[in-house]
């Protein structure tokens, strides 16, 4: 009989136990005291927002964004536009971020064009386009595609109509340049989230002053530098100058040409330096690069700043070695 009522308290006692589980997984977790919210993670723990706003997304979560660099042959002396060292340094840069990245030393063809997000052009005199080039890449913009110009790609046979293109632009032949000179940049626009974060700097470099500019719409500058005293430009009267060095421009083209899309506007970001190729590596300039390449193809800014982690080596073991001491 004892046995019989042993049997039957373990079992009830069985029961409620599994029927408080059931109750614990199925009631949802009662707030503290007081009602203040549930404890959130630390800012800045994985897989959260700063401030606890949620799952922080994966810069590559997103397509990649799609770049060509139209670089070209060198043609200044040792460490001077190296336009082919940028294709080679700038290409692994960016696809260790999250860009997929085509380019050459000559102009992008119709196909190519199709398949970039971006055009970024470091290449001496990028103005002097054939007619069919030149057919391409408006056919380009217009359905949206987006550019950056480097230093003296912006120079050309019509500084007009490049200028309508990105903004600015300076005419082939003319005594339009400072030669190597300090460059002292003044950021008008910290807002702008191509210059977050960016203070005020100097650059040995090369400036232009004379430019073309755009009128309708124009420039949105972001930096200015004063023109340095050299002889070029204490000859040509623009010594102490203020000129733009450092631009956005934005535009919509219409009407569409035959088979090509329109009604987009396009983007297109200027740094005008870059004779020194050893600035492309100044912290301040490698991150507006890579925010202004970004926000050109019309992602946010920051698409492209973090770099990509590195992948473990195939069989690599991890070590069991004691620590020397």
């Amino acid at each position: 009989m004892s046995m019989k009522i042993s049997i039957a308290l373990l079992a009830a006692a069985t029961a409620l136990a599994g029927t408080a589980v059931l109750a614990r997984q199925a009631a949802p977790a009662a707030p503290p005291q007081g009602g203040a919210p549930a404890v959130q993670p630390a800012p800045g723990a994985p897989g959260q927002r700063e401030g606890g706003g949620g799952p922080q997304p994966s810069p590559f979560s997103t397509p990649p964004l799609r770049v060509f660099i139209h670089a070209g042959l060198k043609t200044h002396a040792e460490g001077q536009h190296d336009y082919p060292q940028f294709l080679a340094d700038w290409s692994k840069l960016l696809m260790n971020r999250n860009a997929i990245v085509d380019g050459g030393l000559h102009f992008p063809s119709a196909t190519e064009l199709g398949n970039a997000d971006v055009v970024v052009m470091y290449k001496g005199d990028a103005g002097y386009l054939s007619m069919e080039d030149r057919a391409n890449l408006d056919a380009y913009v217009r359905r949206g595609g987006g550019l950056v110009s480097i230093h003296d790609a912006l120079c050309g046979p019509d500084p007009g109509d490049f200028a309508s293109l990105v903004g600015g632009a300076k005419k082939h032949g003319e005594v339009n340049y400072t030669l190597e000179a300090e460059v002292d940049y003044t950021i008008v626009d910290t807002t702008h989230p191509i210059m977050q974060g960016m203070t005020n700097f100097k650059l040995t470099d090369e400036a232009f002053y004379s430019m073309t500019w755009a009128k309708s719409p124009e420039i949105h500058v972001l930096a200015t530098a004063p023109i340095a005293a050299t002889p070029s430009a204490k000859g040509a009267g623009h010594a102490g100058e203020v000129v733009p060095q450092v631009w956005t421009y934005e535009k919509q083209i219409g009407p569409a040409l035959p088979g090509a899309a329109t009604g987009q506007s396009f983007r297109a970001f200027v740094w005008m330096q870059g004779h020194n190729y050893s600035n492309f590596t100044h912290p301040q300039v490698q991150g507006m690069l890579l925010r202004g390449i970004a926000w050109a193809g019309k992602r946010s800014a920051d698409t492209l700043t973090t770099e990509r982690p590195a992948r473990p080596r195939r069989g690599a073991v991890p070590s069991t070695a004691p620590e020397k001491r």
